[in-house]
């Protein structure tokens, strides 16, 4: 019977509530943004398809946010939990922005519910529309906080650790550390994208059922027009991600290419498998790209896995994590495009059902690449929870209950997902109501 290895249970809870929490998170994220262009488009119009649109988004994304409550709630106690070592240590230097955070987020709700309850209730819609600003500052706030602490742990700043005791702190330096800007810019693009997408799908579903109504095209349009505006995002600050791990993390960017000599003119290599002899069979390999990728120049040196001390290196595996994000935004960037260029070229057919079944298809991938994402940040990272200072297995737990605790969330990570899949199914199964849209056309033709 294997040994009980708390550590081992701690990662895996740890992982089990990110990966679960994040889903929402991103939803928390992305939506309130489309939301308010919606509204905004409807002012801009006069046109109340874009106002219903954002009045049946804003109803699903409060059940999201109820959801990401529980489960943000769950990353809370578990920081503490499950990583007491690693709290002591770095609990002062990253208490701001989670201070900041839970913040943003009272923002994020007190405006939300006003914004809910407030419908209808202003001469001018458009005092309306501004309420859904806060929305956004703190659901995007909330990101960027939460996201400077996952930063922290990857580029330590602001702090001197003697004797085990952390002193000389500056909160501020620590949440400006230089892994702030590239993450934080790829975690919001990322989820306003994968958004995008989701509520695309609604509608590219509705429109494969045959309800061919304009609302549902309008839908369609919105959500691929700022789709291809994120993906494009996503795609530079991606570029940005490399050359910051190039410079700070060169171990992450060395094992999830496989590069392991130094060397100038560096190829990057997409798929492939790695043989025990660390031979890449079946792969592409494109010259000079990981150079490009890494210092911006096709002849610049790139720093090889092999001068990186064996027990400080990532799992090779996240080279396939790595392949497929990138592989995932070049599909949902050429899904964007190709509706773009049919909508715009004269004849073209925008709505074909092969189209409308690729973005349907986007939304799951965009959700798969925002796990891989996250997998590939903390696994990348490895062996440290605190790259340089603290190794996982230190910051870990040694309480012999962890394995208890990870099926009791587990169970309630099931109950949640279950019922909250039953009741957006039961919300957006008739997206609108057929009277909501009749309604609408019958006020259009009595203008006319």
């Amino acid at each position: 019977m294997p040994q009980y290895d708390p550590a081992i249970y701690s990662r895996i809870l740890t992982s089990l509530t990110l990966g679960f929490h994040i889903i929402f998170a991103t939803i928390g994220v992305g939506v309130p943004l489309l939301i308010a262009l919606a509204e905004w488009m409807g002012i801009k119009r006069s046109d109340p398809h874009y106002t219903l649109l954002a009045r049946r988004w804003a109803r699903g994304f409060v059940i999201t946010v109820a959801v990401g409550v529980v489960t943000g709630t769950s990353i809370g106690i578990q920081l503490s939990l499950l990583w007491p070592s690693f709290m002591r240590v770095a609990g002062q230097a990253i208490a701001l922005p989670l201070f900041m955070e839970t913040f943003a987020f009272f923002v994020e709700a007190i405006f939300l519910g006003i914004y809910l309850y407030t419908w209808d209730r202003f001469k001018k819609p458009i005092y309306h529309f501004l309420l859904s600003i806060p929305i956004i500052l703190g659901s995007s706030g909330s990101a960027m906080f939460i996201t400077m602490v996952n930063s922290f742990m990857n580029a330590p700043a602001g702090f001197t650790l003697k004797d085990g005791k952390i002193t000389d702190i500056q909160p501020i330096v620590a949440m400006l550390n230089p892994a702030t800007p590239t993450k934080v810019a790829h975690v919001l693009f990322s989820a306003y994208l994968t958004c995008a997408f989701i509520l695309a799908a609604i509608a590219a579903w509705s429109l494969l059922k045959g309800r061919n109504h304009i609302y549902y095209k309008k839908a369609l349009k919105l959500t691929m027009t700022t789709g291809l505006v994120f993906a494009v995002g996503t795609a530079v600050v991606g570029d940005l991600s490399g050359k910051y791990l190039a410079e700070y993390q060169p171990e992450k960017l060395a094992a999830a290419e496989w590069h392991f000599e130094t060397i100038e003119k560096a190829p990057l290599i997409l798929g492939g498998i790695l043989t025990e002899e660390r031979e890449v069979k079946f792969g592409l390999e494109i010259p000079y790209a990981l150079s490009i990728l890494a210092h911006g120049t096709p002849d610049a040196v790139v720093k090889g896995l092999n001068e990186i001390p064996p027990e400080d290196r990532p799992p090779l595996y996240i080279h396939y994590l790595f392949d497929s994000m990138v592989g995932i935004g070049m599909f949902l960037t050429l899904v964007t495009i190709i509706y773009l260029i049919l909508r715009k070229r004269r004849g073209g057919n925008p709505h074909r059902r092969w189209l409308l079944w690729a973005i349907l298809l986007g939304a799951p991938l965009s959700v798969f690449a925002i796990e891989f994402g996250w997998v590939f940040a903390e696994v990348g990272r490895q062996p440290w929870i605190l790259r340089g200072f603290m190794r996982t297995s230190h910051g870990a737990t040694t309480s012999e209950h962890v394995d208890t605790m990870l099926y009791l969330f587990l169970l309630l990570y099931l109950v949640l997902g279950i019922a909250v899949t039953r009741v957006l199914r039961r919300l957006f199964r008739n997206n609108p109501a057929e009277n909501e849209l009749q309604s609408i056309s019958s006020g259009e033709a009595h203008k006319r």
